[in-house]
C-alpha cells in the first residue's frame, strides 16, 4: 500500500518542488496535490503559465521516485447566492481535473454541495457532477465525493450532518452516478464528528466503492486534522476494516494542521514523523 499526504503544509513553506522533494526524502511513496486557493479567479493555478509549472512537478516527481495518487479540488464547490463565486468555481473545478492528469493522478477530491433541504441537496450534488462527468471522462479521471459536516448545533454543540455523512446516503449517491468516473473518499476524520464509527462507515462502503482515503486524527468535536494516535479515533480497529474489506487505495494522510504549528526550520522533522507514522499504520493492515 502506497503512503501518501498531502503537499499543502510543505507547499506553503517551501513552494511546491522543494515540498516534493522533502516528501521523497522522507519515506513517502505518493502525495495528494492541495489545489486550495482556485476558488480565487487570480490564483496561479487558474492562469495558463501554471501549465509548465505542472509539467516540470510532474517532471520532478519522476526523477525523485515518487507519484501523485490523487488530488484535492478547491472548495467549497458552491455557495447558495453566490452566482460570481459559483461561476467561477465551475471553471477552477474543471481546471482541478485537468491538472489532476497533467500530474499522473487519477482521483481529485470534489467536495459535495451542502443545503439545508435534503432534496435541494441532493439534486444540487447530482447536477454537480453530472455536469463534471464529460471532463471526467475525457482526462481519464474519477471524482471522489467526500464525507462533509455542517454546522454546530447550538443546543448539543456538536457539528450536524451534510453530504455524504451518512453511509447509506454516500452509497445512494455513488450506485446512482456510477463507478466508472465516481468514487468515495472517506474522510476518517469527518466520521467521529457526526456521531459515526469510522471503521463502520469503511465496512458499509466497502471494497468496490471506497477509492480513498484522508486520514487524520480528531477529538470528535473539532477537525482538527492532526497526527493519528493524538486524539480519539480508534486506529487498530480503522486498520482492521481496511484489511477485511481488502481495501485497493493508498493511505493518504490530510493531517498538515500538525505540520503548520511547527516553525519552517523543523516542518520537514515533522513530516518525517508523520510518514514513520503512517507506514506503521500500512504495515498493520498488510499483516
Amino acid at each position: 500500500m502506497l503512503l501518501s499526504t498531502q503537499t499543502h503544509a510543505l507547499s506553503d513553506a517551501f513552494g511546491d518542488e522543494k515540498a516534493m522533494r522533502i516528501l521523497a526524502e522522507n519515506g513517502y511513496d505518493a502525495a495528494d496535490y492541495s489545489m486550495f486557493g482556485m476558488e480565487r479567479p487570480d490564483h496561479f493555478l487558474n492562469t495558463p503559465e501554471s501549465e509548465a509549472h505542472i509539467k516540470n512537478l510532474r517532471r520532478v516527481a519522476g526523477e525523485i521516485g515518487i507519484v501523485f495518487n490523487q488530488s484535492h479540488a478547491p472548495f467549497p464547490s458552491y455557495i447558495p447566492g453566490r452566482e460570481d463565486y459559483n461561476s467561477h468555481m465551475s471553471k477552477a473545478l474543471r481546471r482541478s481535473i485537468e491538472i489532476t492528469a497533467a500530474l499522473g493522478a487519477k482521483i481529485v477530491i470534489i467536495h459535495p454541495i451542502t443545503l439545508p433541504d435534503s432534496d435541494a441537496q441532493r439534486e444540487a450534488n447530482i447536477r454537480l457532477y453530472e455536469d463534471l462527468r464529460p471532463v471526467l471522462r475525457e482526462y481519464k479521471v474519477r471524482a471522489a465525493l467526500e464525507n462533509m459536516f455542517g454546522g454546530r448545533d447550538n443546543a448539543t454543540g456538536r457539528l450536524t450532518l451534510a453530504a455524504c455523512s451518512d453511509v447509506l446516503q454516500f452509497n445512494e449517491y455513488l450506485d446512482l452516478l456510477g463507478y466508472d468516473e465516481f468514487t468515495a473518499c472517506l474522510d476518517l476524520g469527518h466520521c467521529g464528528l457526526v456521531g459515526f464509527n469510522a471503521a463502520d462507515m469503511i465496512r458499509g462502503l466497502g471494497h468496490d466503492r471506497l477509492g480513498a482515503l484522508h486520514v487524520h486524527d480528531n477529538n470528535f468535536a473539532d477537525d482538527l486534522h492532526t497526527l493519528p494516535y493524538l486524539h480519539k479515533l480508534d486506529w487498530p480497529q480503522i486498520c482492521a476494516a481496511l484489511r477485511e474489506i481488502n481495501y485497493a487505495g493508498e493511505f493518504t494522510l490530510e493531517a498538515d494542521s500538525f505540520i503548520f504549528r511547527f516553525p519552517d526550520a523543523l516542518k520537514p522533522a515533522a513530516s518525517r514523523f508523520m510518514s514513520q507514522v503512517g507506514h506503521a499504520l500500512t504495515a498493520t493492515i498488510e499483516e
